[in-house]
């Protein structure tokens, strides 16, 4: 299996290259810049239309080489064994409870080495208190 998907793998990696390759020395209808290099179309080996031809069928075919590879790396990335269906992964999670004190979760408590902040004393509520005699 893993040997297989290498294989798709380098096959894809090729097919990118190559067309790369032959979109880069494409040209566009009306771009004669390709002309000043030398890809004269009368002086062609495949004549005055036919290296267009050639070059955008042959981006084609590579175009759904990359698609096909591409389409089977995905199915093979997703496919598993029948036997290790063990259910969802939210199935397997453990339960979450929350804490049944007043304090939130994550608190002082549980990290090492932090005391927990002592509780405000109670204040004196409206004036001030008189000593008893």
């Amino acid at each position: 299996m893993q040997l297989m998907t290498t294989l798709i793998l380098v096959v894809q990696l090729l097919a990118a290259l190559v067309m790369i390759g032959l979109v880069l020395i494409q040209h566009g209808k009306g771009a004669d810049m390709g002309a000043s290099f030398g890809s004269g179309a009368s002086g062609s080996l495949f004549g005055a239309t036919g290296s267009a031809n050639f070059l955008s069928r042959t981006t084609a075919v590579c175009a759904t080489i990359f698609f096909a590879c591409t389409l089977a790396l995905a199915y093979l990335s997703n496919a598993r064994p029948v036997e290790a269906d063990d259910g969802s992964v939210l199935e397997r999670a453990a339960p979450v409870t929350a804490p049944s004190s007043g304090q939130p979760a994550g608190g002082a408590d549980q990290i090492p080495g932090l005391e927990p902040a002592p509780a405000p004393a109670p204040e004196a509520s409206g004036a001030a208190q008189i000593p008893a005699q």
